[in-house]
C-alpha cells in the first residue's frame, strides 16, 4: 500500500470581492505574452488573476458580470473570451480578455515590496510600519541577548524562532499550527532549487509574510455573538453566555487541542495571575482563575475582561 499526505507549501492572499471564490479555471497561454493566467468567479463578479500568486493585489481584478448571482462560467478554446451566465436573470454574458490592461495595471502597482507595504495600514510612511521596524530590530538583539556585554553584530535578518513573537508583538495571534506552517514555508521556500533550508528572514520577506497569513477580514460583533449563541445558553436577562467549565472544555478539544496546563497558562496570563504551586506541586491558578473569571461569561467579558480587547465593530 502506497501512503500518500499533504503539507502545505504556502499560504497566498486571494483576491477579496465580497464574497469567497466559487469557481476558478486556469486560461490557455497566449501568445501575446509569456505569462499563464487564472480567471475566477465569486457570486456576482467575474476576474482574472496574474500567476504565480503572490499576495500581490494589483495583479487581479474583477468585474460585476450577474448582479442578482452568476451560476457558473467557461472560456473559448483560446483563452480570449469568457462566457458567464446568470441564475435568476436567465442571461449568458461573453467578456473579452485583455491581457495588456491587466499586465499594465500590475506594473503601476509597483514592484518589489511596493505593492505589499500598499497593504499595511499608513504605507511605508506609516506609524505601523515603523513599528514594524522597531520590533524587528527588537527581535535581532533580543536573540543575540539583552544583558550580552559583548558588541551586538548588526544584521538585515531575524532567525525563524523570533517570527511567532514579532507576528503577536503586531497584534496577529496565529495558532501554533500556523506558526508551523509559516516557519515551514519559509525553511523549505529554496530547499527545491538550493538543496538547503532557510533558517533567517529579512524584513521584506517578513512584511510578505504577515500579509499574506494575517486574518483577510477583522472579526465583527456579530461573528461573536453568533459563536455564543452557537456553543452557550442565554441566562435570565436572554443574553448568551458561556459556562466557565464548559468553554475550559471547549479549548482543550475543539480546533488545536490544548493540555489542560496550557489553558490555564494562557488565562494565567492575560489575567495578570500569579501561577504558583504548592507544596505538593499542584498548580493554584485554578483557585485564581476560579476568582477571577466569573461562572457565566457574556461576550463583552470574553472580549473586554479576559482578553482586553477593544470592542469589535458593527
Amino acid at each position: 500500500h502506497k501512503l500518500s499526505y499533504k503539507i502545505k507549501i504556502k499560504t497566498l492572499l486571494g483576491p477579496t470581492y465580497d464574497s469567497p471564490i466559487e469557481q476558478i479555471l486556469v486560461l490557455p497561454k497566449s501568445t501575446e505574452t509569456d505569462s499563464y493566467y487564472l480567471a475566477f468567479r465569486t457570486e456576482d463578479k467575474v476576474g482574472l488573476q496574474i500567476l504565480p500568486v503572490d499576495g500581490n493585489p494589483y495583479k487581479s481584478n474583477a468585474v460585476i458580470c450577474h448582479p442578482t448571482g452568476a451560476s457558473a462560467f467557461t472560456c473559448s478554446h483560446d483563452g480570449r473570451f469568457i462566457f458567464t451566465t446568470g441564475r435568476s436573470d436567465c442571461t449568458l454574458m461573453s467578456w473579452e480578455f485583455n491581457a495588456n490592461v491587466l499586465e499594465a495595471a500590475a506594473a503601476l502597482g509597483g514592484d518589489n515590496l511596493e505593492p505589499f507595504l500598499s497593504l499595511i495600514d499608513g504605507g511605508k510612511n506609516g506609524k505601523f510600519y515603523q513599528e514594524m521596524e522597531d520590533f524587528f530590530f527588537y527581535c535581532q538583539i533580543r536573540h543575540q541577548g539583552t544583558d550580552s556585554m559583548e558588541e551586538h553584530k548588526p544584521s538585515d535578518k531575524i532567525p525563524l524562532s523570533e517570527v511567532p513573537a514579532l507576528m503577536r508583538a503586531l497584534a496577529f495571534f496565529p495558532t501554533e499550527q500556523e506558526i508551523e506552517d509559516m516557519q515551514n514555508e519559509v525553511k523549505f521556500s529554496k530547499y527545491a532549487e538550493m538543496g538547503n533550508y532557510v533558517t533567517d528572514i529579512d524584513l521584506g520577506e517578513f512584511i510578505k509574510l504577515y500579509v499574506n497569513h494575517r486574518p483577510a477580514f477583522g472579526i465583527y460583533k456579530k461573528d461573536l455573538a453568533r459563536a455564543f449563541q452557537v456553543l452557550g445558553s442565554c441566562d435570565i436577562m436572554g443574553t448568551p453566555v458561556l459556562n466557565r467549565q464548559e468553554l475550559m472544555e471547549l479549548l482543550q478539544v475543539r480546533g488545536e487541542g490544548m493540555t489542560e496546563e496550557e489553558v490555564s497558562e494562557c488565562f494565567t496570563t492575560l489575567l495578570g495571575l500569579n501561577d504558583t504551586s504548592d507544596e505538593e506541586g499542584c498548580s493554584v491558578s485554578k483557585y485564581s482563575m476560579a476568582c477571577a473569571i466569573p461562572n457565566e461569561i457574556s461576550m463583552e467579558t470574553f472580549v473586554g475582561h479576559i482578553l482586553k480587547l477593544p470592542s469589535p465593530p458593527e
